[in-house]
């Protein structure tokens, strides 16, 4: 839980320092910093897919798992409610405008849903750490132009992550390293193109793809259970010694 504390400890220094910046931020200061937090982004989404790809026994899955989860999410037009749940919330209140909304981005985001994930099962906090430095940079630009109350949202983001972290646990035998691999794989790409959109080089509406989460869940337990497990022709591991001496391995075998 140690990536949640330090995730709902930044939201809370960043409520305090911005609430203390009466005349708000500069569009300057804002511009710089969320380009920092968008590059900051697509790097570990990035990062997440180099690692994830070659350990992939399912090389086409996260495709499908893209396009069907797309598909799904903008049945669903999860952005929309998004903006529509916002709207109606903050409406006549300045104050609920800005704790409705950080609520919505702290908790609904990639993130903050993979991170507590890969914590509870991995014991890897890397998510859960860049996730703190971005809501606290967040955090500082609401409170700048809300007020402090925006620190209440801290106390949301620790029951929404808890209860993923707790959930985890309880499910972890039934979480095989080769699901946890989809999962980070799809999870790499959603925070690679929420990086994007906050660069403004492309916007995707990453929350109608957040449902691509869970086809992994479903399609590698159908496949385990059938004794499913493929790569595609050709392909071999491209990360480290150890992976490429086991290709060798397995190809003598043959």
């Amino acid at each position: 839980m140690i990536g949640t504390i330090a995730n709902t400890s930044t939201i809370l220094i960043g409520s305090v320092v911005g609430s203390t910046l009466k005349k708000g931020i500069g569009e300057k200061y804002k511009t710089v910093m969320m380009d920092a937090m968008g590059l900051a982004a697509t790097g570990l989404g990035i990062n997440s897919i180099v690692q994830a790809m070659p350990e992939s026994r399912y090389h086409v899955l996260f495709i499908v798992s893209l396009a069907l989860g797309g598909l799904i999410g903008t049945r669903l037009d999860l952005a929309s409610a998004f903006d529509r749940v916002v709207s109606k919330i903050s409406r006549g209140s300045n104050l609920a405008q800005g704790l409705s909304t950080a609520i919505l981005l702290f908790c609904a985001g990639t993130l903050s849903i993979l991170g507590p994930m890969q914590s509870a099962l991995q014991g890897d906090n890397t998510f859960l750490f860049t996730n703190a430095i971005l809501d606290g940079i967040t955090s500082i630009v609401l409170s700048s132009t809300f007020g402090f109350g925006v620190a209440i949202s801290a106390g949301v983001l620790f029951c929404w992550q808890g209860s993923i972290y707790m959930l985890a646990r309880v499910i972890e035998p039934f979480i095989t390293d080769p699901l946890m691999t989809e999962i980070s794989l799809v999870g790499g790409i959603l925070i690679l193109s929420s990086g994007l959109g906050i660069l403004n080089i492309k916007q995707i509406k990453t929350l109608n793809l957040l449902p691509a989460l869970l086809v992994p869940l479903v399609a590698v337990t159908i496949l385990t259970a059938l004794g499913i497990g493929w790569r595609m022709p050709g392909a071999r591991p491209i990360s480290g010694m150890g992976q490429q001496d086991s290709y060798m391995q397995d190809k003598q075998r043959k």
